[in-house]
């Protein structure tokens, strides 16, 4: 027996709720993975494992999200801001854009899922920098090898309420600057 391809049919808000869930379950999964080795091995491995995970994941995703846009490798900062908008975590977590030009950016995660439900069971702030440097380095230089990203506060770090954590990126004159 054939199963048919449900979504073909679905109306906009249908699959947008779907698409919704999806990273959701998707990121349930990042957290139950996470917390699986925490238990097992504590914090400092299951975030190092964590980090790895990453530096693998961010380039595919940073790819697919091209693909899918029609962009090539090397659109600058134009099209990382677009690529940042089309991420898992756009679905799920509340994002800005602070500053933008040519040649920098500023992106910030004002909300989080993750340091959200933490701050609802009364846990602190999660410490993702270590994290994020490599999702967040990997993710740009994917899009466009000339593209630094600086942590300008993510947690361990100290932050405003109004955020959790926030990137400045950087168009460097030639790939060589950015590394």
């Amino acid at each position: 027996m054939e199963l048919n391809y449900a979504f073909e049919d679905m109306s906009r808000e249908e699959l947008l709720g779907w698409l919704q869930d999806a990273a959701k379950l998707w990121l349930a999964h990042d957290g139950l993975w996470f917390q699986a080795i925490e238990a097992e091995d504590g914090m400092e491995k299951a975030i190092a494992h964590d980090t790895t995970a990453w530096s693998r994941f961010s380039p595919i995703e940073a790819k697919r999200i091209m693909k899918r846009l029609d962009l090539e490798p090397g659109g600058g900062i134009s099209a990382l801001v677009r690529c940042l908008q089309h991420r898992l975590y756009a679905h799920l977590n509340e994002q800005e854009l602070v500053e933008q030009s040519d040649r920098h950016c500023v992106f910030r995660m004002k909300k989080c899922r993750v340091q959200d439900a933490r701050k609802r069971r009364g846990l602190p702030d999660f410490p993702c920098k270590s994290v994020g440097i490599v999702e967040y380095e990997t993710f740009a230089r994917t899009i466009d090898p000339r593209l630094k990203c600086r942590c300008i506060a993510c947690p361990p770090d100290a932050h405003p309420d109004q955020w959790y954590c926030s990137w400045e990126f950087t168009l460097e004159e030639n790939p060589q600057e950015a590394s």
